[in-house]
């Protein structure tokens, strides 16, 4: 051992201990940590809960009790009877196809004509673009029982009753929609279209090949409110559907629901078929969703 060695004392590792911090880099309480996570849990029963009952009683056997205290939430035996029982009690696959024609032609002419109107009022100039604006966000405040019957009225007129048209038409271009991506757009940079538009690039050709690409979050967005407003819409297609070929999936499971309201069973199987739509499309667009959440959330 050298004299140094001798002399200069031996330094222990500093053990740092790890701080829990918020996003602006501020330490959290342990107390505040414990609340947040006890209320962030407390929406997750609240919201999640009642789907995985619904789930589990579907998978849940005749012989089993669902009713039992304290109640079984994991069922002893599970068996996909009650979904066979639901497609023999009703055409729940011609249902469901009816529901994603209408969900599909929905996220289209959405997505379509929101981004058509919303770049309109956000970039380009005219007179009555405020106005315009003005009359989107009107649009929003009238509730949609108050103007059913005149969309009945002009379905009617035009021949549309009783077709799938008619349940797409009146909510083709939904007022928040186009407002969602009219944020988005008034939160690109102006000067990467000056750009575009001094190589001679025309509005087409900026709107598609600039614009449209840097808001593909807020057009998923739009995508999964028009699929689930669409999907999930029960009172319009039962005013304008008569036929039984053409019910969507809400109308048909409303059945289960009347006829059959003392199984549980088999209406928890109708529920579930309804949902895993909604949860798959938004499994897949779920990056897409929470940045496009940001595009359209910053200006108004």
């Amino acid at each position: 051992m050298s004299v140094l060695e001798k002399v200069r004392p031996r330094q222990e590792p500093v053990v740092r201990q790890r701080r829990v911090t918020d996003e602006h880099g501020r330490r959290i309480r342990a107390g505040e940590l414990v609340l947040r996570y006890a209320l962030l849990l407390t929406v997750l029963a609240l919201t999640v809960g009642p789907f995985l009952w619904q789930l589990s009683t579907s998978l849940k056997g005749p012989t089993e009790d669902i009713f039992s205290s304290p109640p079984a939430f994991l069922p002893s035996r599970p068996t996909l009877h009650n979904y066979e029982r639901v497609s023999r009690t009703i055409p729940v696959w011609d249902y469901a196809l009816n529901s994603l024609k209408v969900a599909s032609a929905s996220v289209v002419t959405n997505c379509v004509g929101s981004a058509l109107a919303g770049y309109a009022l956000a970039r380009l100039r005219y007179r009555g673009r405020g106005v315009a604006t003005l009359v989107f966000v009107l649009a929003m405040l009238v509730p949609v029982e108050g103007i059913i019957i005149a969309q009945f009225t002009t379905m009617r007129e035009l021949g549309l009753n009783n077709t799938l048209i008619g349940v797409v038409l009146p909510g083709s271009i939904g007022a928040m929609n186009v407002l969602l991506m009219r944020n988005a757009f008034r939160n690109l940079p102006y000067e990467i279209e000056e750009a575009a538009y001094v190589d001679g690039a025309d509005v087409w050709q900026r709107f598609w090949r600039i614009a449209l690409p840097s808001v593909k979050g807020t057009l998923a967005v739009v995508a999964i409110f028009a699929f689930m407003g669409a999907w999930d819409d029960f009172l319009w297609p039962l005013i304008v559907l008569s036929d039984p070929d053409k019910f969507t999936l809400t109308i048909g499971l409303n059945y289960l629901h009347g006829t059959f309201a003392n199984d549980e069973r088999l209406v928890a199987a109708g529920t579930v078929i309804a949902v895993a739509p909604l949860i798959a499309l938004f499994a897949c667009l779920q990056r897409y969703f929470f940045r496009g959440v940001g595009e359209g959330a910053v200006k108004g």
